[in-house]
């Protein structure tokens, strides 16, 4: 008979405990909704970024829009 290898379960859930404790879910307040809607928070305020992150996705991806516009690539608006 082969010898089994049995993987130690304490490290494994000792990881699954602490992504689970350390998940970062949290209830935003009222008050604080105000930051988390300001100009900086928002992903598209540089415009070069913007057409220079799409462009790289067209040229990895070979797709265009997607972006709120009609088309996905495909050639059936």
């Amino acid at each position: 008979m082969k010898n089994k290898r049995y993987v130690p379960l304490g490290p494994f859930l000792a990881v699954l405990a602490s992504a689970i404790a350390f998940s970062g879910c949290s209830t935003v307040a009222p008050y604080q909704k105000g930051n988390l809607a300001d100009y900086t928070m928002r992903s598209d305020r540089d415009e070069i970024a913007t057409v220079m992150t799409s462009h790289i996705q067209f040229s990895r991806e070979a797709t265009t829009g997607g972006e709120g516009v009609g088309g996905g690539g495909c050639g059936c608006n």
